[in-house]
């Protein structure tokens, strides 16, 4: 699976020890920055994201920043993302099963990095259940649909 990662600043090496992991499993990993501790700002880190999943350039999304906040609210602008923000694996499972989520966020000074690859690795393994859970989907992105 190709999966894009972003962070700002707080969370790029919370994002570099996930992308070499996510390597060493298999996964293509498309690393859309940053790669340092200078301060910038995650509302352009989470656009990139969100431009490379509405591109069809990853199938999948892991984003972090401090709280996960702050980059998954920059995700979530995109019509074509759906953006969970998790800090255990149970509710990052159900974030694809029932909200059909395409990106995870994590917030690096709340997750460390054992439980942060729990998170990635359920978010990765779980299919979304469809079913009654598909309408709802699809009224978080009307534009999507056709819809005015």
């Amino acid at each position: 699976m190709r999966i894009a990662l972003a962070a700002d600043h707080a969370g790029y090496v919370l994002k570099d020890e996930l992308a070499a992991w996510l390597r060493e499993s298999g996964h293509e990993v498309l690393d859309l920055g940053t790669n340092g501790p200078e301060s910038v700002d995650y509302p352009a880190f989470g656009a990139r994201l969100a431009d490379a999943i509405a591109e069809g350039d990853a199938e999948r999304g892991v984003a972090v920043c401090g709280s996960g906040i702050g980059i998954s609210i920059a995700i979530n602008r995109h019509a074509a993302c759906r953006c969970a923000l998790v800090s255990e694996p149970l509710s990052a499972a159900l974030a694809r099963e029932h909200n059909d989520a395409n990106v995870l966020a994590l917030g690096a000074r709340l997750t460390g990095p054992d439980l942060a690859r729990a998170c990635v690795t359920a978010f990765l393994s779980s299919d979304f259940a469809g079913g009654r859970h598909q309408r709802r989907v699809d009224l978080l992105s009307p534009a999507l649909q056709g819809s005015d």
